[in-house]
């Protein structure tokens, strides 16, 4: 039986914005129902059209604002109401930042039961074309004249028919249009599901994700795309181990980003873990490295320390550093970036940070500071065994400001006090928060 889709109300109503969600979008309330609307700010009134209806809820687009809020800025890109790529366009920079700040400071109360004593001041950069990876989807669609490349629209499986981005790092934006096109011409036009693309400060590269192998004509395609470009092309026929260089044919696969504060040249390859803003990892490596405070005859223990983006600025200040990893392929990245820095104070460990860590030889050692940058998850299991390494101080670096509270709440019952904290626009005009703490044992 063939469902039928919901028929949604054709009135435009009128309502004020009262909050913003986590999620960014507008929270008003309607005949008894919430209702969440994007492109809205607080304090708006609005006429807003209905994308969804629920039981409990709806869902709804701003149409037309009535009354703006100050915070309200024209969006740069013209698919920034559509594309889900950036979702905050229409705030201002300072404002989003406010509401991050916001954010972290109310997790951190509500879920870890800690208040902070000194905030930080936000660390920012330039909030456009600052993404130098993304994985974009790419399909043809004959009813819309041609190939699609790019993000999915907002709240659903479409891909937003896109010529521009104001948030990838223009290497690649510039390209979408001649992506589309090339695409479109490749006689396995409808097997081309996905590109990834990575930036570094030298190069950039391209992963071409093909389901059935690519004739000789739309080889010829992408090497012609690869060598006018300077682009690093790269194929993927089936999953992540098949990813090979294709062109150039140097046998190099690495692309590099520098920490000049610590003279530090990174090497990485294109499917490497690495962070996106890369202006504002810089910034935000050398603020860790100052917060923790590291002496000349102190060690550290960097967790979760992926290619060695702490370890390595912590090795130039500490007498060793221990880095610890769960992705072996990352731990030997970090083995062959020491030895490209001529780094030899540092060690490199593989292990499930998730799971029992007391087997560990590196588990074993006592550390005088400590750094953990985990994923959204968070740390909690590694966390609770932090009181066997009896440091003086931990900077704790989270993508996910409800994980940190957690595990703030968790260090504080292992005698260790909040003391710092404050965000890093590392994703301009998304709700991605990212923060830095600082927990210093009590005497």
């Amino acid at each position: 039986m063939i469902k039928k889709r919901k028929v949604l109300p054709s009135e435009t109503p009128t309502v004020t914005i009262e909050k913003l969600g986590h999620d960014a979008r507008g929270i008003t309330h309607l005949d008894g129902k919430i209702v969440f609307i994007d492109n809205a700010l607080q304090g708006e009134q609005l006429k807003f059209q209905y994308t969804s209806t629920r039981s409990k809820f709806d869902e709804g687009v701003a149409i037309e604002i009535l009354t703006p809020s100050e915070d309200r800025q024209q969006a740069r890109c013209p698919h920034a109401v559509l594309c889900g790529g950036c979702s905050l366009q229409h705030m201002k920079s300072s404002a989003q930042i406010r509401e991050k700040q916001a954010t972290m400071l109310e997790q951190l109360a509500h879920f870890g039961n800690v208040q902070v004593p000194e905030i930080l001041s936000p660390l920012t950069a330039e909030p456009f074309n600052y993404r130098r990876k993304a994985r974009m989807g790419a399909k043809y669609v004959e009813k819309k004249g041609g190939a699609l490349v790019g993000f999915r629209e907002k709240r659903s499986n479409f891909l937003a028919a896109i010529n521009e981005c104001h948030v990838l790092h223009k290497v690649i934006a510039d390209q979408i249009p001649r992506l589309r096109e090339l695409i479109a011409e490749c006689d396995g036009r409808f097997e081309i599901p996905q590109l990834e693309v990575a930036v570094g400060d030298d190069a950039a590269a391209i992963i071409v994700r093909h389901l059935k192998p690519l004739s000789e004509a739309d080889h010829r395609r992408w090497l012609m795309f690869a060598e006018s470009t300077g682009i690093h092309l790269y194929y993927q026929p089936k999953g992540l181990d098949s990813v090979h260089k294709v062109w150039p044919a140097d046998g190099l696969e690495r692309l590099c980003y520098r920490l000049p504060d610590f003279e530090l040249e990174m090497r990485f390859h294109p499917l490497d873990f690495t962070q996106v803003n890369f202006e504002i990892n810089r910034q935000m490596v050398t603020r860790a490295i100052n917060l923790l405070d590291v002496q000349p005859e102190e060690r550290v223990l960097d967790l979760f320390c992926g290619l060695g983006n702490f370890t390595l600025p912590l090795a130039r200040r500490a007498r060793e550093v221990v880095g610890v990893e769960g992705d072996e392929a990352l731990v030997q990245r970090g083995i062959e970036n020491a030895t490209h820095n001529k780094i030899d104070n540092v060690r490199f460990y593989g292990a499930d940070l998730t799971k029992d860590i007391t087997s560990h030889p590196w588990a074993k050692e006592g550390f005088d500071k400590i750094l953990i940058d985990p994923p959204r998850s968070g740390a909690l299991e590694v966390v609770r065994e932090l009181a066997r390494f009896k440091a003086k101080r931990v900077v704790y670096v989270s993508c996910n400001p409800a994980t940190l509270a957690r595990d703030a709440g968790e260090l504080t019952k292992l005698g260790y006090r909040l003391s710092k904290a404050g965000v890093m626009d590392m994703f301009p005009h998304t709700t991605h928060v990212e923060s830095m703490a600082v927990f210093e044992r009590k005497n």
